[in-house]
């Protein structure tokens, strides 16, 4: 049998039919359960975690505070000073941890679905990173934000024609581009390449074997997604750090103008 008569249409990979609400504003299916299930998850990691503060932590709360500590410490204070990383790292390991959980999914039999392999989720926290950095920018420097972003200083001023021009497309047009191309290309290929490994265990062991000689032919594709599920995990890991210190830097950009 060929094998494109084996596996699905990419479609059928990415989309999922409506519980309820079909073809409505609140229509909710398995990438909105996931999105609801990781916003959950990451709610409660750090209420329970933050309950009971025992001078020793375990469990959740040790679970809660080091991975809070670890986004404090290696991310918000790394790009922004000690001053205004504490200020931003609630909200940078809050962004951390929830990307990281709707990535995790591809990795659980059963589900091995990532939410942000739908363009939608990634485009939203590209789209709130954007007007963060914009708003925060504003905040801080008035109007002549857009100036100082796009006339950086010691350029000589003929070359302002070209240079202004690309600052501006490069901050304000391609930055929550590249950050939602980014994330959504990532979990999309990973999501691919760990169905095509599963269909093809699944078709020379179980669906197709018809001899004894093609269930050998079936660990080949087996060992290959069991290691793929290994590196989705650092993929998801990998994202999640990427996103959020990409918003850390374009955030500290707009607190403070270039000199």
């Amino acid at each position: 049998m060929v094998l494109a008569e084996l596996l699905p249409s990419v479609n059928e990979l990415f989309d999922w039919p409506a519980w309820f609400g079909q073809n409505t504003w609140y229509e909710f299916n398995k990438t909105a359960a996931l999105a609801f299930v990781s916003t959950l998850i990451c709610a409660l990691l750090f209420v329970v975690g933050a309950r009971k503060r025992a001078m020793v932590p375990v469990g959740v709360q040790n679970v809660a505070e080091a991975g809070y500590e670890t986004v404090e410490g290696q991310i918000a204070v790394e790009v922004m000073g000690a001053e205004n990383g504490r200020k931003w790292a609630p909200f940078l390991a809050t962004l951390f941890f929830w990307i990281f959980f709707i990535n995790i999914w591809s990795t659980f039999p059963g589900i091995m679905f990532p939410a942000t392999s739908r363009l939608a989720i990634p485009l939203f926290l590209a789209i709130q990173t954007w007007a963060i950095f914009i708003a925060v920018g504003v905040k801080h420097q008035g109007l002549k934000y857009f100036i100082n972003a796009c006339f950086p200083p010691g350029v000589p001023w003929p070359l302002y024609f070209l240079v202004a021009p690309i600052e501006f497309i490069s901050k304000f047009m391609l930055r929550p581009f590249s950050l939602a191309v980014r994330l959504f290309a990532n979990m999309a290929a990973g999501h691919v390449l760990l169905a095509l490994f599963a269909i093809m265990t699944n078709e020379l062991i179980v669906v197709h074997a018809s001899g004894w000689f093609q269930i050998p032919m079936g660990v080949l594709p087996f060992a290959a997604l069991v290691a793929m599920v290994a590196f989705e995990f650092l993929v998801a890991l990998l994202q999640a750090y990427i996103f959020t210190i990409l918003t850390a830097v374009y955030v500290n950009e707009s607190l403070h103008a270039e000199h």
